[in-house]
């Protein structure tokens, strides 16, 4: 169906590796810029098709970071869903979901876009030792927050994921 085959991954993880940024193999898949690649963070918009039995799929993968946010209006203005990837780990949860945080911010423009359905794939669970409490805490929280944004929690559906171990990617 146009899935990643076993050697690219192991291509991507020898190269990241040679970067010193060996964790970042699943993300050097769509992340193809020299500056990306350097820096460990996604500066542009990029596309990857597949087909299913019943779908045609685009994965638009648009940055997180702040500095980048005009690409990722331009990428999410394009989607008929979003995956809101939010960051497990102590510290980085509570400054995503704060007042000023990414989380709220991509989580706002994704609505206000037109973008009505919504994924959110909790990353870093791997560093919680998969953490039932955490991952409830956030879904909590999370929820409470895209409820006000105008998304149905219920209609939700929240992911616990490892980019780094690739659990629950694949």
């Amino acid at each position: 169906c146009g899935g990643i085959d076993k050697r690219t991954i192991e291509k991507f993880e020898k190269e990241a590796a040679e970067l010193g940024k060996g964790s970042f193999k699943y993300a050097w898949v769509l992340d193809k810029l020299k500056a990306e690649r350097e820096r460990g963070i996604t500066i542009d918009i990029a596309l990857w098709k597949f087909e299913t039995e019943e779908y045609n799929v685009t994965v638009i993968d648009a940055p997180g970071h702040r500095d980048f946010i005009k690409n990722m209006i331009t990428g999410t203005s394009l989607a008929d869903c979003a995956i809101l990837i939010i960051a497990a780990g102590t510290g980085e949860f509570e400054a995503g979901i704060s007042k000023d945080g990414q989380t709220r911010e991509h989580a706002l423009l994704a609505f206000t876009l037109g973008v009505k359905q919504l994924i959110v794939a909790i990353n870093k669970m791997d560093t919680t030792k998969w953490s039932e409490a955490r991952y409830k805490e956030i879904i909590k929280e999370t929820s409470s927050f895209i409820k006000k944004v105008g998304y149905n929690p219920k209609e939700v559906a929240f992911v616990p994921i490892s980019g780094f171990n690739g659990d629950n990617m694949l």
